[in-house]
């Protein structure tokens, strides 16, 4: 099957609008995590990672809703200078998301055309004809694995030979409407999270937005590759994930697989690290498991939050970046190892060599991905 390479990228976050302001202020531990006061948001007090509206000049130029916007803002960066003509037959344009226009249901008057517009297709449509795209887009909604499928999703359909370029565009933004259903399983920390701590009390929200863009074309050999990746399912239960951690460690094992490497071929492992009780630990199993515990490893929750459906695009680009300058990021909020498997959390920013990365997500309803990155 032909290479897959990532021609461009773009992290539209609260702490930053391209990617290389993303990864030069994490490097330099700035968080978009607050403690927020407003009751449009949550009846109590909130820690969240949230964009200044009335500040910040991109979102809402386009006019479209804030998701919208923020899909359009991204995929815009990303396109800049990539040489890339979106109106070419054989691009697609792929977008995820888990909640999308969900938070219009608080806003907007219950009109027979509501329906349509907290539809994920209708946002999706509505960026295609922003930039011109000719093909109909394609939507991937799974959970917390959103932005990871969609990039594998991306992958195999360039590999099919269908599509020469994807565009894969990821966003969710923080509405009341999300946070009470995270606050109803009393999973919200009330502190800014702490992934794989021993005292981490919970997951803390976050909005953003990512791009990425691949390509078969050959002229693009030099730069990083997306070597395989899979998905799994442990059937466990809605919310909570497996106990034992063997269907993630499936998913990893079958990534490992498809690109034709072993654990030691691996630099870092970009983790999911929610910080939830049961994610971190399920998610320590499954590194111990695929023979991991020694790799270095991190979670990017304490930045940015859990972007829900841009996490996964968020988090590959910003570990993409760590392959490209042999930097591992710390995991903010880290401080004693707080799980029962082995697995060597970063707690410092460290300069090490590196070849390849494992970006891993795990979600609601059971669902597992794993992917590999390569230079």
């Amino acid at each position: 099957m032909p290479a897959v390479y990532i021609v461009a990228d773009n992290i539209y976050s609260p702490i930053g609008t391209t990617t290389a302001q993303n990864f030069e202020r994490i490097k330099q531990g700035i968080s978009g995590i607050k403690k927020h006061h407003d009751l449009a948001l949550s009846d109590e007090s909130v820690h969240v990672s949230l964009f200044n509206y009335n500040e910040n000049e991109y979102v809402n130029q386009f006019k479209n809703s804030k998701f919208e916007d923020l899909l359009i803002a991204s995929v815009k960066d990303a396109l800049t200078n990539s040489g890339i003509n979106v109106a070419g037959e054989k691009t697609i344009l792929i977008v995820s998301s888990t909640k999308g226009n969900i938070s219009l249901l608080e806003t907007d008057p219950n009109a027979p055309d509501l329906k349509n517009q907290i539809a994920l297709h209708t946002s999706a449509k509505i960026v295609a004809k922003h930039f011109g795209f000719v093909n109909q887009p394609l939507v991937v909604s799974n959970a917390c694995i959103s932005g990871i499928m969609a990039i594998l999703t991306g992958a195999r359909l360039l590999q099919s030979g269908q599509y020469e370029t994807a565009v894969v565009v990821g966003a969710d933004v923080i509405s009341k409407f999300v946070l009470s259903g995270f606050q109803s399983f009393q999973a919200i920390s009330s502190e800014p999270c702490k992934p794989f701590d021993e005292n981490r009390t919970g997951i803390t929200l976050g909005e953003g937005a990512a791009t990425m863009i691949l390509s078969t074309n050959a002229k693009y050999a030099d730069r990083i590759k997306v070597l395989g990746g899979a998905v799994s399912n442990d059937a466990n239960h809605i919310s909570a994930p497996s106990r034992t951690g063997k269907e993630l460690a499936e998913a990893i094992e079958r990534a490992l697989g498809i690109a034709g490497l072993v654990p030691d071929d691996i630099d870092l492992v970009s983790a999911h690290g929610t910080a939830t009780s049961y994610n971190d630990e399920m998610e320590a199993k499954a590194i111990a498991l695929a023979g991991l515990s020694i790799v270095p490893v991190n979670s990017l929750k304490g930045y940015y939050g859990h972007t829900l459906g841009a996490a996964g695009l968020i988090e590959s680009i910003i570990s993409i970046q760590s392959l490209k300058q042999n930097v591992i990021l710390p995991t903010l909020g880290f401080e004693k190892i707080g799980v029962s498997s082995p697995i060597n959390v970063c707690t410092e920013l460290t300069n090490k060599r590196m070849k390849t990365c494992l970006k891993t997500a795990s979600g609601f309803g059971g669902c597992n991905a794993a992917v590999v990155f390569s230079k």
